[in-house]
């Protein structure tokens, strides 16, 4: 399975960029795809999931400012942010799973900066 996440890069604070992620090769039928996070000087953190059948799971954090969703004909979940802060600056990563979550694939990553 091969990640390939885009939509990242300098926004300014209030900004409201949209993160897509497409998935390929042999991906699971029934899966959870999700965004993850890394900000500076934290471990790697939940952002939001949803599974192939429309369930989300979002962080606290991110209720309210934070969207996710997936069009499952394109392999592609889709993380909509509104109104950045700088402390949401960091290194999102996407992630392609079975149901179990136990069987799992990362993408590379993509830097969104928060920055005036």
């Amino acid at each position: 399975v091969q990640l390939q996440a885009s939509g990242g890069g300098l926004v300014q604070p209030g900004g409201s960029p949209r993160l897509s992620c497409a998935a390929s090769g042999n991906t699971f039928s029934f899966n959870v795809m999700g965004w993850y996070r890394q900000t500076p000087g934290n471990e790697r953190e939940l952002v939001a999931t949803i599974t192939s059948g429309g369930s989300t799971n979002v962080a606290d954090y991110a209720v309210g400012r934070f969207a996710i969703s997936r069009d499952n004909a394109k392999n592609t979940v889709y993380l909509q942010m509104y109104r950045l802060k700088p402390e949401d600056t960091g290194v999102y990563y996407c992630k392609h799973s079975d149901y179990s979550q136990r069987n799992e694939y990362w993408g590379q990553g993509t830097q969104v900066t928060v920055s005036s």
